[in-house]
């Protein structure tokens, strides 16, 4: 069961883009606006606490945080909020729509989308760790 559960996620949606699928439920449309409803809403009030969501897996993973790592990280936490709302909003919007773009945003474009943000993040991540160092 340990081994399969990294799979549960995907797992899931995949049941239920299938559930939709063969099924006329309408309200099945509604399951990535609550996944993403709830991820926002963590991202967004963690911004109200002493540490981030993203500071406290960043503390987690290196240990006592920098100063860099404290500013870097709560400033992203903006950024993903801003993503998330986006990603949210996209979402909402696609349940109106036709199965077709439901489909195409919610299985496969918003995960693309979601790739990028986190390869392009970790990119400047190295860029401004190096300049910090260097000072």
């Amino acid at each position: 069961m340990n081994k399969l559960k990294p799979l549960l996620p995907f797992l899931g949606t995949l049941c239920i883009v299938l559930l939709f699928h063969f099924s006329k439920v309408y309200v099945l449309k509604f399951y990535p606006v609550i996944v993403n409803s709830f991820i926002f809403c963590v991202f967004f009030s963690s911004l109200f606490c002493k540490e981030t969501v993203i500071q406290k897996i960043a503390k987690k993973m290196d240990g006592e945080l920098t100063d860099f790592t404290r500013n870097y990280t709560r400033k992203l936490t903006y950024v993903w909020c801003v993503f998330l709302f986006i990603n949210l909003s996209i979402s909402i919007a696609t349940v109106f729509m036709s199965e077709k773009i439901w489909t195409l945003y919610n299985a496969c474009i918003s995960y693309i989308a979601l790739g990028v943000m986190f390869g392009v993040e970790y990119i400047i991540r190295i860029i401004l760790r190096a300049k910090y160092d260097r000072k």
